[in-house]
């Protein structure tokens, strides 16, 4: 009796089709560890800033408020922030004779684009495997069933039941190629929703910093009055 499956196929494959399948367990495998680890990152990051906004604000000097930081903001999302805020130009530089308002403009928006890159880390490996994935696996499904078809056209025997089983394992590949691209997609969508909620916290957090550092006082919540005031530090 003959044997099929994708052991059979895998025993029948020659090296390009061995080395598609190989691809396409390192892409699911990779997908899934930048999903999870990911997943767990941006959790981590959510309840660092429930927990050190808050107690920033509410902390009665700015070196207080970055104590606060340091034992809450555990992924450094906030500090970043914070750091350049207080971040000036040497004196005696074009730099230094801009107007301060807009420095402290630039700065905080820098630092924001590189918190938000380092949350991003990854996500373009995901959004590249689910988009490929298909295509490697329909590769490997049409060079399968071309392998299949040399081997039954040397062999001299072309029944249906001598070609149904190669070319139904070959499709295998394909089954493959999805099985990898869609969770990477799933979870692609995914983390980009989750870095959005992220980001509009942060952009908040900073407008509250610019705020504070332009007046003096941090733009309080609605319902919570105007303003909030904090102490500068040393």
């Amino acid at each position: 009796m003959t044997t099929t499956g994708f052991e059979h196929f895998w025993a029948q494959g020659d090296l390009i089709t061995r080395s598609v399948a190989a691809l396409l367990l390192l892409m699911s495998i990779s997908a899934w560890v930048v999903i999870l680890w990911k997943t767990w990152l941006l959790r981590r990051v959510h309840v660092d800033l429930q927990r050190a906004v808050p107690a920033f604000w509410a902390a009665p000097s700015l070196d207080d408020g970055r104590s606060q930081l340091a034992a809450f903001d555990r992924e450094s999302v906030l500090r970043p922030l914070v750091d350049a805020a207080l971040t000036t130009p040497p004196g005696g530089t074009l730099e230094s004779r801009g107007h301060a308002d807009s420095q402290l403009t630039r700065r905080l928006r820098d630092a924001l684009h590189r918190v938000v890159e380092q949350l991003q880390f990854g996500q373009v490996l995901l959004a590249s495997i689910g988009s490929t994935a298909p295509f490697i696996g329909l590769f490997g499904t049409v060079w399968g069933i071309y392998h299949a078809l040399m081997s039954i056209s040397s062999a001299g025997q072309a029944t249906i039941d001598k070609v149904a089983g190669p070319i139904g394992e070959a499709l295998i590949m394909t089954a493959l190629g999805l099985a990898v691209a869609i969770p990477a997609v799933l979870g692609y969508n995914a983390l980009v929703r989750g870095n959005k909620s992220i980001v509009m916290k942060l952009s908040r957090f900073a407008h509250d910093l610019h705020a504070y550092f332009v007046t003096g006082a941090r733009v309080a919540a609605p319902g919570a009055g105007n303003v909030v005031s904090m102490k500068k530090g040393a």
